[in-house]
């Protein structure tokens, strides 16, 4: 991922929270026959090695896990995003010179994946996936919930992944390299939008020039 360095994100903290916040990532591999991608849950495990575990699944039938990885295998999580209109800026008025962006915050964790299919280990993920998700809800569902046959017989068709994090680009292009009055009127905009992401973005926006003129 390219990332000047107005915009890279190195407090790993904020990188953790912000994968934790993402419900859906993609997990990328390559393989003798190219690039393979799956869209799947993931959840992280910080306290598992120096930058943290990532942990999920793949339906059996998918053959990505049987594919052996060439290379580190690529996590893509996502954060809050939103377009950015040249409306916003001062220079529209003043001379004309602006274009539209786009903000965004992205988090690439590289490693080496390991696919495995032992029952408790998958056990464990499914369990750990499904708190994570049911929490919030008045009358979380737990895996429990289900019959254990049933549920036994759900594990068979999947396959575990664990990725234990070896470096991560993150980056979190938010009007950081605009004026203090853009990024005012940026924030201000963005923190009206009738979109949940926009008024995400609009909080990672610094509100004090960081130094980046």
């Amino acid at each position: 991922m390219y990332i000047p360095a107005a915009f890279r994100e190195t407090d790993l903290p904020f990188i953790h929270e912000t994968m934790r916040a993402v419900g859906l990532a993609n997990l990328v591999t390559t393989t003798a026959g190219g690039l393979l991608c799956t869209p799947l849950p993931l959840f992280l495990a910080a306290d598992e090695g120096g930058m943290g575990t990532l942990y999920g699944h793949v339906a059996k039938a998918n053959s990505q896990w049987r594919e052996t990885p060439v290379a580190e295998a690529l996590a893509i999580f996502m954060g809050p995003d939103a377009y950015v209109t040249p409306s916003w800026y001062e220079g529209k008025s003043r001379d004309g010179k602006v274009v539209p962006t786009w903000n965004y915050v992205a988090v690439h964790a590289y490693g080496p994946v390991e696919f495995f299919e032992d029952a408790d280990r998958l056990l464990d993920v499914v369990t750990r996936l499904t708190d994570r998700h049911e929490s919030s809800r008045p009358q979380p569902w737990g895996v429990g919930d289900a019959p254990p046959d049933f549920v036994r017989a759900q594990l068979r068709g999947i396959v575990g992944v664990r990725l234990p994090i070896a470096r991560i680009d993150a980056k979190r292009k938010m009007s950081q390299n605009r004026s203090e009055a853009d990024r005012a009127t940026v924030k201000e905009e963005l923190s009206r939008s009738g979109c949940a992401r926009g008024r995400q973005a609009a909080a990672l926006i610094p509100a004090i020039p960081d130094g980046v003129p």
